[in-house]
């Protein structure tokens, strides 16, 4: 009599496998209901940002996308994947426009080869041009960037197939990727069953559903950067072969097996990005663009914190570039090119906290302006006053604690990255993970002031 494989993965309990969630994933509710929902309250929200009150503090669009939506995008990420691609407005633009007039010619090459860095450039390019014109502190300014933004969808929707700017333009997508990698949800073909089945409708679609609008084949699929958790897959697929399943989060991150230069350098300039963030609403600011002016000889803001962004964003690059470098030197097997690329991925649950953290304090220091506003909508006349749902030193306590569990997941995913080189060679990831978090402590530990 054979013996069990003690060794053999625990296959994970599929949340498919429950009836009641099946038959929803499969119904044409889903996630219908979900888009239209988000549809209609961001057609409100664009409507308040441009026909509305110009104070931030009072418009119910800025609050709805700053103060609510913004913060809980990273929460999202991770407890769902990127389930919010599924039911994103500009998603159901998309599919709406293809339906109506779309040509569905296949993507540019351009766009396929190059499409992760466009993505990145245009994170940077929106993060940037909010600090220089101040498109958070301007209803108008957040309204113009949600209509360009469609006319973008629109436009590729009309020439070309799927969800082309998903997957190639969108500003959150690259986020999307790399926090969805570190989620708690994912979807999987099942390998013993996909090898025989010769429709490949999960990927070619059926008259049931179109197929995977971010052009992913489940049955090879191994990562959860690119699945928006849709559900067509699930309604296409003759043989009950989709798996969802829950995962502890930051797993996926543990055994890659194509990391890409590019998303290990969004993950550094995130960490980058979050500083900024951080830095703007503190008072030492001032300081900083003041040494800054004293090297330019200008007091242009624009200019002067040009330098500073660049320089942000730089850092950690250079960091987690030195980092390679000394940990090959250590002993580290592979090139440093390919220490930067595959570490970098190590980072992300710490980009996560920072995010968080950051985010952190805006919802919950301005979080009543969400019902205040709200209320507004329909005439009531509400006192705003204080703002705050808790106090600032619960805030800095929940930032320092987020801040912890990100330093843990960052090192262990790079443990469990390096589980074949030896602790020396370790130990330059481990440094640096820990510098970076005891510098987002720092940050959260002085007083911010409010952007919104």
């Amino acid at each position: 009599m054979s013996m069990p494989n003690k060794s053999a993965p625990k296959t994970p309990f599929n949340l498919l496998s429950i009836p009641i969630i099946k038959k929803f994933i499969k119904s044409k509710w889903y996630p219908g209901i979900f888009q239209w929902m988000v549809l209609v309250v961001f057609s409100v929200i664009v409507f308040e940002l441009v026909a509305g009150t110009v104070s931030p503090h009072g418009n119910f669009g800025t609050t709805m996308t700053w103060v609510l939506w913004w913060p809980l995008i990273p929460i999202l990420f991770i407890a769902t994947g990127r389930f919010w691609c599924a039911i994103c407005p500009f998603g159901k633009v998309s599919d709406i426009v293809r339906k109506l007039v779309g040509s569905e010619r296949p993507m540019p090459k351009f766009l396929r080869k190059y499409g992760i860095w466009l993505i990145d450039l245009f994170f940077i390019v929106i993060t940037y041009s909010d600090h220089v014109w101040g498109i958070v502190e301007s209803p108008r300014g957040s309204g113009y960037l949600l209509l360009l933004l469609v006319t973008m969808v629109v436009a590729t929707s009309v020439f070309y197939e799927r969800r082309t700017f998903c997957k190639t333009l969108c500003f959150l997508g690259g986020l999307a990727g790399n926090y969805s990698r570190s989620g708690a949800l994912e979807l999987r073909g099942t390998p013993d069953i996909c090898k025989t089945c010769k429709t490949q409708s999960c990927f070619k679609g059926s008259d049931k559903a179109e197929g995977c609008p971010m052009f992913q084949f489940p049955r090879t699929m191994d990562s959860s950067a690119e699945c928006n958790i849709c559900g067509n897959c699930v309604k296409n697929c003759p043989n009950d072969s989709i798996r969802l399943s829950l995962r502890v989060p930051t797993k996926e991150l543990w055994g890659l097996k194509n990391p890409k230069l590019e998303h290990a350098s969004l993950a550094a300039v995130i960490m980058g990005i979050v500083f900024v963030q951080n830095i703007t609403m503190l008072e030492i600011w001032k300081d900083i663009l003041s040494i800054i002016s004293s090297f330019t000889g200008t007091s242009n803001y624009q200019v002067n914190f040009t330098i500073a962004f660049i320089f942000s964003m730089a850092l950690p690059i250079l960091l987690l570039l030195g980092a390679a470098k000394l940990a090959t030197v250590l002993g580290m097997p592979n090139s440093v090119k390919k220490n930067f690329t595959l570490f970098g991925y190590a980072f992300i649950p710490l980009d996560l906290a920072g995010h968080l953290g950051h985010n952190l304090f805006h919802i919950i220091t301005e979080g009543k302006a969400i019902w205040f506003n709200s209320l507004s909508l329909f005439g009531s006349k509400v006192t705003t006053g204080d703002l705050s749902l808790a106090s600032t030193s619960t805030v800095q306590l929940l930032q320092y604690l987020i801040i912890g569990i990100g330093f843990i997941g960052s090192t262990y995913t790079a443990y469990k990255m390096g589980k074949k080189a030896t602790f020396k060679s370790m130990l330059p990831y481990y440094v640096l993970m820990l510098i970076l978090g005891i510098i987002n402590i720092y940050l959260f530990s002085l007083p911010m002031s409010h952007r919104v």
